[in-house]
């Protein structure tokens, strides 16, 4: 791999400093790319009259997952497969303004630029044929790009369990210069942000459609995008998701002509621009075959709450039972989400928040995370850790918190109101100001690379993403309450929360408010 680089290299050179955000070049609108991928020639199936809604209470949906061995004869059928699409990358909103209309979907993304596409690999289906789909959001409806049941590709090329008997893998992907347009090599971080996002919108849906879904970060690289007929140079694979249970698939189905595709797609942008720094730290975190890909998910000893707690007061979390009923379903609740752009100064309800607290940190389906035996799911948070700037919550002090999830409490590390300091922590924007609470994810990325390899820096920002999806989530499960997710400066943030965070870095920032 002489033309990749180390995930803590490409960590390092990414990083935002206040001289760096001020010396930031100005966008070229001639050259935006376009928010969608478009095929031309291929053949295609409507989703647009068939979307099953989602329809579980969004706060059960959230924190919970249907058993791993749910009954594999519940069919898996257009319907379904049109309401996970729709509610993981669909369009949810149209607005017009200035003359122009914005199309908002489904979950959150890096400067609303949708770089995430979904892939579905499938069976055959009780009424779609098998074969290798796009989805495309703005015709709602699927491009056929093979023709053909080629699960057997993703199974030997990941090994998972999931992945042999799931009717359905999505295979989700990131076209790098729809996002670099504007964020140049940090692409490759958003990437996982924003897939992460989409996946925690997914999960939610396979629950509430009573379908089982893992997130599979192990598989061999090279021979998914083969199968999906992208250039990892422009596109590449980032993770699988199987959804649902069946008859077991042979790995040598559909493995024997898998020839190379390349479709033909409306152009990118008039003049797309490579950022070699994106391709070559997504080179050095590939895998090789599926056998690489089934020893590194089971490598080494996993870090798991990587700062123990300290001597901190304590406070302890009140969510709403575990059992209480959403007012809101997952798909209106879906519907409703957006970016919150302004905050007012107001104080929200300890309790919502601790539910919005406990819902999203519940773990997550992940091949890789140690698995407690009981929910698949393991400990709450394994690859980060998660801390909170307190400024407007009742009944808890201002302040600083460690957020220990397994324990359900808040640990105070730092005291007193800090606006000013979230401010400048996200970027000088006035939303780090107003928000009532900034959520803080931060890694020990020497002790996840050491674990996982640098592939385990694609790990950690996955889980940290996928968490915060899962509070925007539980966040507009409620009527009164707005969130969205901020960019900050990475060595500042580290510095604020330290000593308690030497040696971590911040992942990503998720603030929570009520809304202008």
């Amino acid at each position: 791999m002489s033309n990749a680089v180390s995930a803590i290299d490409y960590h390092e050179r990414t990083k935002h400093t206040p001289r760096s955000v001020r010396s930031g070049s100005g966008l070229d609108f001639d050259n935006k790319p376009r928010p969608y991928k478009s095929y031309n020639g291929v053949p295609t199936v409507s989703l647009a009259d068939a979307i099953r809604d989602p329809a579980m209470p969004a706060l059960h949906a959230v924190a919970t997952q249907p058993p791993p061995d749910t009954d594999a004869s519940t069919s898996f059928d257009r319907a379904t497969l049109a309401g996970l699409c729709y509610y993981a990358a669909g369009i949810t909103k149209s607005i017009r303004r200035h003359g122009q209309n914005y199309h908002f979907r489904a979950a959150a993304c890096t400067g609303a630029l949708y770089h995430i596409d979904l892939y579905l690999v499938c069976g055959d289906l009780d009424d779609l044929d098998d074969g290798v789909y796009h989805y495309d959001p703005r015709t709602e409806s699927l491009d056929m790009l093979r023709d053909g049941d080629y699960r057997g590709v993703l199974v030997k090329a990941s090994r998972d369990p999931a992945v042999t008997r799931a009717p359905v893998t999505f295979v989700v992907t990131s076209t790098w210069w729809r996002n670099a347009w504007k964020y140049g090599a940090r692409t490759y971080r958003h990437a996982f942000w924003d897939s992460g996002t989409v996946l925690a919108n997914l999960v939610a849906a396979a629950h509430a459609l009573d379908r089982p879904a893992t997130i599979v970060s192990g598989f061999a690289d090279d021979p998914v995008a083969t199968l999906l007929g992208i250039d990892p140079e422009w596109e590449a694979p980032l993770e699988l998701v199987p959804v649902g249970v069946g008859a077991p698939v042979a790995r040598s189905s559909g493995t024997s002509a898998v020839e190379p595709i390349d479709p033909p797609t409306e152009p990118l942008a008039s003049d797309p621009i490579a950022y070699p720094l994106i391709h070559q730290a997504w080179t050095g975190s590939t895998l090789s075959a599926g056998t690489a890909a089934q020893a590194w998910r089971t490598r080494g000893e996993r870090p798991v709450d990587g700062r123990r707690p300290g001597d901190g007061d304590r406070v302890e979390l009140d969510p709403v039972g575990p059992d209480t009923a959403s007012t809101r379903p997952l798909h209106t609740t879906i519907r409703r989400r957006g970016s919150c752009r302004a905050y007012e100064r107001d104080t929200l309800s300890f309790r919502k928040l601790s539910t919005v607290l406990d819902r999203a940190t519940r773990g997550v389906p992940m091949d890789v995370r140690a698995d407690d035996g009981d929910s698949g799911t393991g400990a709450a948070l394994q690859f980060v850790d998660c801390y909170c700037i307190v400024n407007g919550v009742a009944d808890l002090e201002p302040g600083a918190y460690q957020y220990h999830p397994d324990a359900g409490e808040l640990e105070r590390i730092h005291a007193g109101e800090s606006r000013q300091a979230a401010r400048h922590l996200a970027l000088d924007q006035q939303l780090g100001a107003d928000a009532a609470v900034c959520i803080y994810f931060l890694a020990d990325l020497d002790a996840v690379t050491d674990a996982l390899g640098n592939r385990g820096y694609r790990v950690a920002q996955l889980e940290a993403a996928l968490t915060a999806g899962r509070l925007y989530l539980s966040t507009y499960a409620h009527r009164d309450l707005g969130g969205t997710g901020l960019t900050f400066f990475d060595d500042v943030v580290t510095d604020f929360f330290e000593p308690r965070a030497a040696g971590q870095t911040p992942i990503f920032l998720y603030t929570l408010g009520r809304p202008a």
